[in-house]
């Protein structure tokens, strides 16, 4: 059902441009346009309206985590005290600004968030608890979940 959606706004080009720039968004126009079977011009012109359109949001460079020491990764599950708008908005806020987390999502269940956290190892996260997060004051509770193994991370979208 949802590729009959997507397929009412794309056609099977603009699949095949998004699928080789999930791949590698460092084609060129004239690669590309290869790889998906069109002249340059009409391949520059959709990647422009999907870029218009948000279909494609950015571009990014993956960066090796363990090489860069921050190859601890922790799932840090947040339960906020009180809980109503104006503390949820605050905790966002604050956690935007915190490099160490990498990922936030509003979840449901026994928490409120969930926080992808990258650090050097077990002491600096402990401390990152203590002086970070335990510092916010709508911190209710948090639960964490240590990463030993990463098995499958996929950055794009199955299309």
């Amino acid at each position: 059902m949802t590729e009959n959606i997507i397929r009412e706004h794309l056609d099977d080009r603009d699949i095949a441009i998004l699928r080789a720039l999930q791949q590698d968004a460092r084609l060129t126009t004239k690669q590309l346009a290869q790889k998906v079977h069109l002249s340059p011009t009409p391949t520059y012109e959709r990647v422009k309206r999907l870029e218009r359109d948000g279909y494609i949001k950015r571009y990014i460079t993956i960066l090796d985590a363990e090489k860069l020491n921050k190859g601890f990764v922790v799932y840090c599950s947040v339960k906020l005290s009180p809980l109503n708008k104006q503390v949820a908005q605050q905790f966002c806020d604050t956690i935007m600004t915190i490099d160490e987390v990498t990922e936030c999502y509003n979840i449901s269940g026994k928490f409120d968030y969930m926080l992808r956290v990258h650090c050097p190892d077990m002491k600096y996260y402990q401390q990152f608890i203590l002086n970070v997060l335990g510092s916010l004051p709508m911190l209710g509770s948090l639960e964490s979940t240590f990463v030993m193994e990463e098995i499958k991370h996929r950055f794009g979208v199955a299309i």
